[in-house]
């Protein structure tokens, strides 16, 4: 049996083209955490709504994040009691790049403490919202394996990925222990 699995997305919500999107429609299984603000979030807000969820799905529960999706479950395993199995952390941006999201609150200073789980963390070199070296310390902080894939920017919709087999075999490793 299939661990629960919580989508994560960043800002914006990963649209229809998005590898997560597709993860979730080829997988009725997973479900996407919901946040009442998509566009100018709120760390407190998302570890609220991330909080309940995962009391919901169960202790073997593995998180797939997406951009600030990461960025959450930092901060989220920081502050709660709650066990799950796993995370997927892919594209971390960096909050000290011009280009992170200005209506984004809270999410900075990013936790530099180890992660109670297990985690992997996914980055692509020519990722315009956090390089390979923000995301090796990221890494390294939280105790997490990573893996550098090929040029693929930001690793979303936009990077033409489609159902993004690469990240879900590392989903499937994550899954396997």
């Amino acid at each position: 049996m299939q661990p629960p699995v919580l989508i994560l997305p960043g800002v914006g919500n990963s649209g229809s083209e998005h590898w997560q999107t597709r993860w979730e429609i080829n997988h009725p299984a997973f479900r996407r955490v919901q946040q009442r603000e998509w566009d100018k979030p709120v760390c407190d807000e998302w570890i609220e709504q991330l909080e309940i969820a995962v009391s919901e799905s169960g202790p073997r529960t593995i998180l797939v994040a997406h951009s600030l999706g990461c960025l959450l479950v930092a901060h989220w395993a920081q502050r709660t009691r709650r066990s799950i199995r796993g995370a997927l952390l892919v594209a971390a941006p960096d909050p000290g790049l011009a280009s992170f999201p200005r209506g984004a609150v809270g999410f900075s200073p990013v936790p530099r403490v180890s992660l109670p789980f297990p985690s992997t963390v996914v980055a692509s070199p020519d990722d315009p919202y956090g390089s390979p070296a923000y995301a090796r310390r990221c890494a390294a902080a939280w105790g997490s394996r990573f893996v550098e894939v090929a040029p693929c920017g930001h690793i979303n919709a936009s990077s033409g990925l489609g159902d993004w087999e690469e990240g879900f075999e590392l989903l499937r490793r994550l899954i396997d222990g």
